[in-house]
């Protein structure tokens, strides 16, 4: 390139150079700014994955949780015959089934709700009747139904009869006594 006529001979060039070094800053600054932006993508897209596995394992536990529950029915009716069976000559055969069953599904993650002598807990029990005797009120006194865990969430809770204290008030206006249960 040549000099134009006024200028000194390497006015030219320093200009090309400093036109050459704007366009690759600007070249420079353009790179870095798709790094972030693959960065950021690579970052969301992990993150996708990660969430896609969380939501195919949620979804297969919901499953589960689903097909356990409705075989809690069952278990629910092999319970129920088994004080029945005493006198059966397969007895021992329907408790090996009931036991098996039992087992299968605890490799499952199902597990009973442990209640009797313990204090009602609302996360737990589902309080269906209360039952006065000398026990501290709200102590569990009898299991109704049996509530389950299945991997630590509650599935069904347990149907209990709670303890409660017998109290008795003498009446303000006619003076007799009256019983009241609380």
């Amino acid at each position: 390139m040549a000099a134009e006529p006024g200028e000194p001979a390497g006015a030219g060039q320093a200009d090309e150079m400093e036109r050459l070094r704007s366009r690759l800053s600007e070249m420079t600054r353009l790179a870095e700014e798709r790094l972030e932006q693959l960065k950021y993508l690579q970052a969301e897209f992990d993150n996708f994955r990660k969430w896609s596995e969380k939501e195919k394992g949620s979804m297969a536990a919901r499953a589960n949780e689903r097909l356990i529950t409705d075989l809690l029915v069952i278990l629910d009716d092999f319970a129920q015959s088994l004080p029945s069976l005493e006198t059966e000559k397969n007895r021992e055969g329907v408790r090996m089934v009931y036991r098996k069953m039992v087992k299968i599904l605890g490799e499952y993650g199902l597990e009973p709700i442990e209640c009797m002598g313990r204090k009602a807990d609302p996360e737990l029990h589902d309080v269906v009747c209360r039952e006065p005797c000398d026990k501290e009120p709200g102590t569990i006194v009898g299991e109704i139904a049996k509530g389950y865990r299945l991997n630590a969430n509650v599935i069904r809770p347990s149907k209990v009869m709670v303890a409660e204290k017998e109290t008795t008030e003498e009446g303000e206006e006619n003076g007799e006594r009256e019983d009241y249960r609380h």
